[in-house]
C-alpha cells in the first residue's frame, strides 16, 4: 500500500515537471495572440464599425441594392464572378434585368464587368479599383464582419481638399476612391472633440455636421446603404441562405437519429452482460 502511494506521488511529480514547459508555451501563445489582436485594432484606425443590417432575405432590398450597384459602382468596380442572369434569384425577371440593369452592348449571360479602362483607372487612382464579387467576405476583421466594414465605409466619406480626389474616409483613411454617392448623401464634415488621454490631448470623433443636403435624408441614405451592402453580401455567396436552411434541417435530422441510435443500442445490448 505504502509502495503504491509512493509510486503515485512520484508519477504526479513527474507529470507536473513535464507540464511546466507546456504551461510556458501556452502562456506565450496567449500573450502573442493578445499582441496580434491589439496590433490589428491599432491598424484599423481605432474607429468602431457600425453593425450592418442583415437584408440577405429581403428581396426588395436586394433588388434596390443591385440597382445602386449598377448605377453607382459598376462604372469602376467589376463583379467578374457574377452573371447578370443570376439576379433572377432575387426576384428579377430577365426582361427587368435587360431593361433596367444592362447596357445596350451587354447580354443577359455576361459577367458584371466595369466600364472603366484599367490603365486609366490606375493612372487616376493609383491602383485598379478592386473587384467586388466577394468584398463582403474578404473585408471581415477584428472590428466586425465584412458587411459591417462596408456599411461603415459607405457612410463615413467627407470632404478633404488635401486629397487628390477631394474626399477622405474615416473607416479607410487616405482612401484613393472619391465619394461616388455624395449626391445622395450630401456634403458633410466630421466633428472632433479634444480630450485628454494618458496625459496627452487627442481628438475623438463626435459626429457629423451636414454642410449641404443630398437627394436623400440621412435615414434614407443609411437604408439605401444597407440595401447595397445586403446585395454585396448576397453576391459573395448567392446560396448562403439555402446553405443555412439546409444546415438547420441536417442538424435536426442528426439529433433525431442520435436518439433512435441510442435507443437501438440499448435494446441491442440489454441482454449482454
Amino acid at each position: 500500500m505504502i509502495r503504491s502511494l509512493c509510486l503515485t506521488a512520484l508519477l504526479l511529480q513527474r507529470i507536473e515537471q513535464e507540464m511546466k514547459p507546456m504551461k510556458k508555451i501556452l502562456f506565450s501563445l496567449i500573450a502573442a495572440l493578445g499582441l496580434v489582436a491589439g496590433s490589428a485594432q491599432a491598424a484599423g484606425g481605432g474607429m468602431a464599425w457600425d453593425k450592418a443590417p442583415n437584408k440577405t432575405n429581403d428581396l426588395g432590398a436586394l433588388q434596390n441594392g443591385a440597382k445602386l450597384f449598377v448605377n453607382y459602382c459598376i462604372g469602376c468596380h467589376s463583379a467578374a464572378y457574377m452573371r447578370y442572369n443570376r439576379l433572377t434569384d432575387i426576384g428579377l425577371t430577365e426582361g427587368q434585368i435587360k431593361d433596367n440593369l444592362l447596357f445596350t452592348t451587354e447580354k443577359i449571360g455576361d459577367t458584371m464587368k466595369a466600364t472603366i479602362n484599367p490603365l486609366e483607372a490606375k493612372q487616376w487612382f493609383g491602383a485598379n479599383p478592386p473587384d467586388l464579387t466577394v468584398i463582403a467576405r474578404s473585408r471581415a476583421g477584428s472590428g466586425g464582419t465584412g458587411a459591417d466594414y462596408l456599411y461603415t465605409f459607405l457612410r463615413t466619406f467627407y470632404r478633404d481638399d488635401a486629397k487628390a480626389t477631394g474626399w477622405n474616409n474615416l473607416a479607410f483613411p487616405n482612401v484613393g476612391m472619391p465619394h461616388a454617392l455624395w449626391q445622395l448623401q450630401g456634403d458633410r464634415r466630421p466633428v472632433f472633440e479634444k480630450v485628454e488621454s494618458h496625459g496627452q490631448e487627442v481628438q475623438t470623433f463626435k459626429g457629423w455636421e451636414q454642410v449641404s443636403a443630398g437627394a436623400m435624408t440621412p435615414l434614407q441614405y443609411d437604408q439605401a446603404m444597407g440595401d447595397l451592402v445586403g446585395y454585396l453580401q448576397w453576391m459573395g455567396e448567392p446560396a448562403q441562405n439555402t446553405r443555412v436552411r439546409i444546415g438547420v434541417w441536417v442538424l435536426i435530422f442528426l439529433g433525431v437519429m442520435t436518439v433512435f441510435a441510442w435507443k437501438l443500442n440499448g435494446a441491442f445490448w440489454k441482454n449482454v452482460k
